[in-house]
């Protein structure tokens, strides 16, 4: 989710792809046979030599074919299914998920590709690692099966829920039991802004926008596992007029990939987003329009079941001598207008999270007590939106959920928008910052 800077707190990110070669990170498994024997072994059986003809055919034995090993569930070839709902754990059942793209650390922080003592920190990590390179699976394969099958024509409810529950079927997590979803699924609401509207805007219930040929829309979402979010966005047109508004996103995004790092500056990962940014324009109805930076949207670290920490990674140059550092996790994404290039508060809010430092309240509204018993058990403090709460079968809720608003327990994040008329596009990919090196867990074949 995308983080705000000089505005409303904000939850979001940006994905990107690189200068190397895309990662190869097809769900389908090899076929072999689980006997570890060649096929034709199968007919190997003990031959009949020609005396053994010359024997009394009445009492000669007929020998049998050995029947073939059953192939054990998880070691055949096993794909996914359209739409996405066969468990990620299935087809790599022994945990070995694919790895994001690795890059090595430049400069000051070379040595660590190859230190002992960093790599010994590393193999520390391992169920930290698992945990992450297992929701990034989970998050391409539902966003690769998102992008050949959203089409002008549908609702944006039937785009945000079929990527929702394609998510928590390949997690094994529907989260309609007490509890389950803060084991794994939905790392935060599905964000799908259109337009002039850059983030946070997912739709309610009720809710009767149709996808339309002309539009421009980010599509955010994220996937978590032991409260571990891989928060990863991307953005889909079907106009070719709006290829360089992508194009100058997705660059930015992966400069800024590029330039992060343990000890780098936050000031200059967002010189290094700007200058790819800006080096593009497009060209609307005969007007050739620059690509701005959103200036006050930001990329963030995230910690353990929390979308936003401490730290922003700006998109702009600036002053911020803030450092990255050795084991964090953050969002570097990037989002590019054609408008102001600044966005505001707009429309009907959706999203919604439980501070992490909320203070103990005295409720007076009932239903308020109600619904932040459900938020605590259900949620934490990974972000919700109104649909979440539909679905657990919470009704007539909206004062309650208005009331922890205002008394300071649950955060509201509404829609941020530039200027009507305007598009805007988003990019984003989680980095792990591991010891010995740089990964960018949800680094796909597709961005």
């Amino acid at each position: 989710m995308a983080a705000v800077s000089n505005a409303a707190e904000s939850i979001k990110g940006t994905h990107a792809s690189t200068t190397k070669e895309p990662l190869n990170l097809s769900t389908s498994l090899v076929d072999h046979r689980s006997d570890g024997q060649d096929p034709s072994d199968d007919d190997n059986d003990e031959e009949e030599t020609p005396g053994d003809l010359s024997n009394n055919a009445s009492t000669k034995k007929k020998k049998k074919r050995k029947p073939r090993k059953k192939k054990s569930a998880g070691n055949g070839t096993m794909k996914q299914s359209s739409p996405p709902r066969v468990l990620v754990s299935s087809l790599f059942p022994n945990s070995q998920y694919p790895s994001g793209e690795e890059l090595e650390y430049r400069n000051a922080n070379s040595f660590r590709t190859t230190s002992e003592e960093k790599r010994h920190l590393d193999r520390m990590n391992n169920d930290f690692l698992t945990e992450y390179r297992h929701g990034a699976e989970v998050h391409r394969q539902v966003r690769q099966w998102a992008q050949k099958n959203i089409k002008p024509g549908q609702s944006l409810i039937e785009i945000a829920e079929g990527i929702e529950d394609g998510v928590r079927a390949l997690t094994g997590h529907q989260g309609l039991e007490e509890g389950d979803n803060i084991k794994g699924g939905m790392g935060f609401p599905t964000g799908l802004s259109l337009n002039h509207c850059a983030a946070h805007y997912t739709p309610n219930a009720g809710n009767k926008v149709i996808l339309q040929k002309e539009d421009v829309m980010k599509v955010d979402f994220g996937v978590h596992l032991n409260g571990r979010i891989v928060d990863s966005a991307f953005t889909m047109t079907f106009d070719p007029v709006y290829d360089n508004l992508l194009a100058a996103v997705k660059d930015a995004t992966n400069a800024g990939v590029r330039e992060a790092g343990i000890d780098v500056r936050m000031s200059d990962i967002g010189a290094a987003i700007q200058e790819a940014m800006e080096s593009y324009e497009l060209e609307i109805g005969g007007q050739n329009l620059p690509v701005k930076c959103i200036r006050n949207l930001n990329g963030h670290d995230i910690i353990q079941y929390s979308i936003h920490g401490s730290k922003s990674v700006p998109i702009v140059k600036g002053g911020d001598q803030t450092k990255m550092e050795e084991g964090e996790t953050f969002a570097i994404e990037t989002f590019g207008s054609t408008g102001k290039g600044y966005v505001r508060d707009d429309m009907e809010t959706s999203h919604y999270a439980k501070k992490a430092d909320a203070a103990n309240v005295p409720l007076r509204v009932s239903s308020a007590r109600t619904l932040l018993n459900s938020i605590n058990k259900n949620f934490g403090t990974l972000p919700f939106c109104r649909r979440y709460i539909d679905r657990l079968g919470h009704e007539k809720y909206l004062l309650g959920l208005n009331n922890l608003v205002s008394s300071g327990i649950v955060e509201a994040y509404p829609p941020l928008c530039d200027a009507r008329g305007s598009y805007t596009a988003q990019f984003e990919h989680t980095i792990l910052l591991r010891p010995t090196v740089k990964e960018v867990i949800s680094r796909g074949d597709d961005y």
